[in-house]
């Protein structure tokens, strides 16, 4: 073969010089993990893996694998049966395998695992045989015919579960473990009735026809709903498929001195160094994150088999100590002897983030630099997130406990299914939603992600609802029914805990934080900082290059964003300031005026309410800079539509309704995101840019002389396509300007910029850059401009670009760097030639979203401007790109 496809664990290191990047990219995480595991000698039950390019080939061949790759996986399925001794479709001693997927980015619970591959009528009794455990041998059997069902032809879960529970009701017995060999046996029975039932033909006897159809399954759940979300969510790109990892069975399953678990070498909710974990006894894998049994603290295991206990202890060490991180293990015990099935970085919350990278600076292990890496910016916005109000909640009754899984606090209308979450809130009739579940499974990531927090019966710390919550930021309490007299009906939409009844929409509150329970709704506070806040920070300033603006209106916003570390307002909207009580009649006499005179003393009533607001302003930035940008929507957007406001607004301005109503329809735009708008509005009426004017140097003037620190005023011209409207826009300002600060007579300088919205303007950059000292790319308006649609119009039919792989993002979140991004590049280069110390920022939404941020750096912009609590977010994402591409 000219590629090669598959690795044993056991070269996978040695190919790539352990160079962990490259295996992850060609390993994926789990292969990279095995990989090393293996290298270092650790007790790794042995296998292959099939590369994340080989899912690629799979989807370039219309889903299907090759014969060259499927060859080559049955040769190193022979390879793999010289190493264990055991033969593959064996009717005595067979082989049975593992196949799980492995992105290069960890995505826990999106993608499909199948286990005990290789088992048919013969095989199971051959294995009962050699291991003279029948019960065993059946257990597998039935949990292998339900995960391929389910996983590999997607008969649906529910139709094996059903008739499990009815087992265990017949046999009185409570939980899976206390069913008998010939229980077990008489499931499989019925289990592979269900399959033939639903798929035309008897359960596959082949274990190579087995194997190909589970690998060809894991491939395809790299494009399942549930993993299409999350890549969304975390911005992983698709064509990085997933890899396969193809691994000799470990059974937890086969008595009381066999088990499986989840460990963390620290504790992924707070950071503190300990082992964290839970495992069970006589189980497989998918029953601890599954909530099936309560299992226990890996604690435990110190007294069960204390021998496996420290010689996991002894393992956790070296995993930490080599990859220098929080690592997440998963291990199974066979009959007294541990085996690591798996080790990566652990998906962790925004506290223990911080945390650990604390921390691993102090134990020396990692520099202060790596630490600024190893936290998502976008984790810090749940360390900003409102908690409970203290008075409210001492003042709260708790109705019940469970696992504090994910830390923070939440209050919402209960809602039972993902479905409904997702409904709820889209449709508006709740506002906020609070997902109570039996357990969650990963086809409801989308409820999960619009839900306040999340609420589960069953399940522990290593839960999917659990695990998933950290990741995603949100409030997470698990395992309620553990400790609690708990009832749900999830048909009926009811949920009983200790006695107290709740229905669908009822208030509920959660803390994640400590487990408690509360049922009724409870204030919210804002979040309290973190210890660790101030000195990670600290070094991710000391790291980046960019400056981090704000986009604030008003003084509580600068005054946030400062608190926050903002060093200046990238982009202060004036037209904000004007839909205030006492302030909107004047823009509207202003609006209505129909000669220069009335439209000039209209606004003289709004300029002191202008001027007062950029002082308060100024005072909170002080010596930070403040980008004043002047009207930019359209007029009509002041007045009202409907007939009863028209009819009221008339009275109040002394019109008849016919003639303001006139006026209305007269504003009306056929397409106002390109209408009469921007810079066109003071091309029209200069008298509204001269008013701007007095408002912003008059403010500059007497906060000046207040402070004794001169301000240099930054304003802002929006829309301009066409150098000639910038310079007669600015001939307006600099009049008003100049002749205010001679009359104050002192010498302040003052800055007129424009802002780069319109593709035109970004091609003729370099005439703009004649008459602009500053750029400021209002990449919102430049995506509608050069994509064609508008964010409020694009969600109606972004959902099938994404369903068909058209887009894998909203380019209004994260910036189109092929096409909006070469835009900016462009202008940047073009107006820079043309005057060497222009000033370059951005300030859309992009300013706060961490892949755009690092594209800024990456073009050399001089700042990025986002809303005040994405301050963060944008300071640590600058940091960690210019420690990945530092400037010259």
């Amino acid at each position: 073969m000219s590629k090669k496809y598959l690795y044993y664990f056991s070269e996978g290191s040695k190919a790539f010089n352990g160079d962990m990047t490259a295996m992850k990219n060609t390993l994926g995480g789990k292969g990279a993990g095995l990989a090393e595991m293996t290298a270092a000698g650790m007790p790794v039950p042995q296998g292959f893996t099939i590369t994340t390019e080989a899912c690629t080939q799979y989807y370039a061949d219309g889903r299907q694998i090759n014969e060259e790759i499927s060859a080559d996986i049955f040769e190193h399925v022979k390879g793999l049966e010289e190493i264990t001794g055991k033969k593959f479709g064996d009717n005595s001693n067979p082989l049975l395998v593992s196949v799980r997927s492995g992105a290069r980015q960890s995505m826990p619970g999106m993608m499909d695992t199948i286990l005990n591959l290789g088992l048919n009528d013969e095989a199971v009794e051959g294995l009962a045989k050699k291991t003279g455990n029948p019960r065993f041998a059946y257990d597998c059997y039935r949990r292998f015919v339900q995960m391929f069902a389910d996983v590999v032809m997607m008969v649906p879960k529910s139709l094996f579960e059903v008739e499990i529970d009815k087992m265990k009701e017949a046999k009185g017995v409570k939980n899976d473990v206390d069913l008998t060999a010939d229980d077990l046996k008489e499931l499989v029975a019925i289990f592979k009735k269900i399959y033939e039932e639903n798929e035309g033909r008897p359960f596959p006897q082949d274990p190579r026809d087995q194997l190909i159809e589970a690998v060809k399954a894991v491939f395809r759940s790299w494009d399942n709903p549930r993993a299409n979300v999350y890549r969304k969510m975390n911005e992983i790109p698709y064509e990085w498929g997933t890899a396969v990892n193809v691994q000799q069975m470990a059974f937890g399953n086969s008595g009381d001195r066999s088990g499986t678990g989840v460990a963390f070498t620290r504790d992924p909710a707070t950071g503190a160094k300990k082992l964290m974990g839970e495992y069970l006894i006589n189980a497989q894998g998918e029953d601890v994150v599954a909530g099936v049994r309560t299992p226990s603290p890996i604690s435990h295991l110190q007294e069960q088999m204390p021998e496996v206990y420290e010689e996991f202890i002894t393992i956790a060490n070296r995993l930490e100590n080599y990859f220098r991180d929080m690592q997440d293990m998963e291990f199974t015990i066979e009959d007294g002897h541990l085996y690591m099935l798996q080790t990566r970085n652990g998906k962790r919350t925004a506290q223990a983030a911080l945390q650990i990278a604390c921390d691993l600076v102090d134990e020396g292990m990692i520099t202060e630099r790596e630490a600024v890496l190893r936290v998502e910016p976008k984790q810090l916005d749940t360390l900003l997130h409102p908690q409970f109000d203290a008075a409210a909640l001492k003042a709260a009754e708790v109705v019940g406990k469970g696992l504090a899984a994910s830390p923070g606090s939440a209050c919402g209308q209960i809602v039972f299914t993902a479905e409904d979450a997702e409904e709820m809130v889209k449709s508006g009739k709740m506002k906020k939603v609070v997902l109570v579940r039996l357990e969650t499974s990963p086809e409801d990531i989308v409820g999960m992600q619009v839900s306040q927090g999340i609420l589960t019966v069953r399940g522990g710390m290593t839960s999917h609802a659990a695990v998933v919550a950290r990741g995603m930021g949100t409030c997470c309490v698990s395992g309620c029914g553990n400790d609690n007299d708990v009832k749900i009906d999830e048909e009926a939409k009811t949920f009983e805990i200790n006695g107290r009844k709740f229905v669908e929409g009822d208030w509920i509150s959660i803390d994640g934080s400590t487990g408690n329970i509360y049922g009724e709704q409870i204030a919210t506070v804002a979040a309290t900082g973190n210890k660790n806040f101030t000195r990670f920070m600290g070094w991710a300033d000391e790291a980046r290059q960019l400056l981090v603006m704000t986009n604030a209106d008003n003084p509580r916003d600068a005054q946030q964003a400062v608190d926050l570390g903002a060093e200046g307002i990238g982009l202060c909207r004036t037209e904000h300031m004007f839909f205030a009580e006492d302030r909107i009649k004047a823009v509207r006499e202003m609006i209505c005026a129909r000669t220069v005179e009335a439209r000039e003393a209209a606004l003289a009533k709004v300029e002191p309410f202008q001027q007062g607001d950029f002082e308060a302003m100024y005072r909170i930035m002080g010596e930070r800079p403040m980008t004043i940008r002047y009207l930019d929507p359209p007029l009509h957007e002041f007045l009202p539509s409907k007939d009863e406001d028209i009819a009221e607004l008339a009275a109040d301005m002394g019109l008849t309704f016919e003639e303001l109503k006139n006026i209305v329809e007269s504003l009306h735009e056929f397409n106002p995101m390109m209408g009469h708008r921007g810079c066109r509005l003071a091309v029209t009426y200069p008298e509204i840019a001269a008013m701007q004017t007095r408002a912003v140097i008059k403010a500059a003037l007497n906060v000046s002389a207040e402070t004794g620190k001169m301000i240099t005023p930054h304003i802002m011209i929006p829309l301009v396509g066409e150098v000639k409207e910038l310079k007669y826009v600015k001939s307006v300002v600099v009049e008003t300007a100049d002749k205010l600060i001679a009359e104050a007579g002192v010498d302040m300088k003052y800055q007129v910029g424009t802002m780069i919205e319109i593709p035109r303007a970004a091609l003729t950059a370099g005439e703009i850059a004649k008459e602009a000292e500053f750029f400021s790319f209002g990449t919102n308006d430049l995506t509608q401009m050069t994509f064609g649609f508008s964010r409020d119009d694009a969600a109606k039919f972004l959902g099938a670009y994404y369903d068909k792989k058209i887009y894998e993002s909203d380019p209004f979140q994260h910036l189109d760097q092929v096409g909006v991004g070469r835009l900016v590049k462009m202008a940047a280069a073009d107006g820079r030639a043309t005057r060497p110390d222009l000033g370059l920022g951005i300030c859309g939404e992009h300013g706060g979203d961490p892949t755009s941020v690092e594209f800024c750096h990456n073009v050399g912009l001089d700042y990025v401007s986002c809303s005040p609590f994405r301050v963060p977010i944008a300071r640590l994402a600058a940091a960690q790109a210019a420690i990945k591409n530092p400037r010259g």
